[in-house]
């Protein structure tokens, strides 16, 4: 009877052993090719993306590069089943300077796209993106000085028809007014919606423009948020530090 009884145990054991093997594999395949989480960490997509969202993104919309593929192994080079990203997007991608870096952004130029900043107005292709004032955004600082701040919010409709809301901290900010920046082929000019507080392909020393290669995927809904300054893993304030409202919108 002891013999049967540890036969049992071990075929128990083995059983187990399989099951978490094949839960770590089907977890491998779906974060390699339909999804993986990401959270947010800065506050430069304000108030698209907060400090403390966490969000899904998915690995399909655009097809796939190896960066795709956990721990990014150079296994090839360039997409497989590639499919451009539209402008006004919000993508994460590998931070070309620093390809171990996750940043997220909207897509605001397309390869071969003259993009430009005149005193805060956005212009693509030398016409001026449909801007209209919108009451101001209250709430956690988006310009990283105070617990909450009131700052000046916009509505912006690109060419294609998409609309967002973008931030505006300061009037006449340093990336208010730029040069001419003309995206090259196969890349794409990225932007934050806190126009005064993120650093994006306008800053070409730090960013630059992004390679078709470098995104990973497209924001896709919020599944889990909770408030600047918390930890989620303090179970005990989520009634109060859970951002309720937000979990499982849709990233627009």
């Amino acid at each position: 009877m002891s013999v049967t009884s540890g036969t049992k145990s071990e075929s128990g054991f083995g059983e187990t052993i399989r099951v978490i093997i094949h839960a770590l594999l089907i977890a491998l395949v779906i974060r390699t090719f339909l999804f993986q989480p990401f959270n947010i960490p800065s506050g430069s997509m304000k108030a698209t993306l907060l400090v403390g969202d966490y969000l899904f993104v998915s690995k399909y919309s655009y097809g796939y590069s190896h960066y795709s593929i956990p721990l990014s192994p150079p296994l090839f080079s360039g997409r497989i089943f590639g499919s451009e990203p539209s402008r006004g997007d919000v993508v994460v991608f590998r931070l070309p300077k620093d390809d171990s870096t996750d940043y997220i952004k909207r897509v605001i130029g397309l390869p071969g796209d003259r993009i430009q900043m005149k005193e805060g107005l956005l212009y693509i292709n030398d016409k001026p993106v449909a801007r209209e004032r919108l009451s101001d955004f209250v709430g956690e600082d988006p310009c990283g000085s105070d617990a909450t701040a009131r700052v000046k919010r916009w509505k912006e409709t690109l060419p294609n028809g998409v609309s967002y809301q973008t931030l505006d901290c300061v009037d006449n900010g340093f990336y208010d007014t730029t040069n001419v920046y003309t995206v090259p082929a196969n890349h794409f000019f990225m932007m934050g919606d806190n126009r005064d507080n993120s650093t994006d392909s306008r800053v070409q020393s730090a960013v630059g423009y992004v390679p078709f290669e470098n995104i990973v995927g497209r924001a896709q809904m919020i599944f889990f948020s909770i408030a600047e300054g918390e930890h989620a893993w303090e179970i005990w304030r989520w009634p109060t530090a859970v951002r309720w409202n937000r979990l499982f919108s849709i990233v627009r």
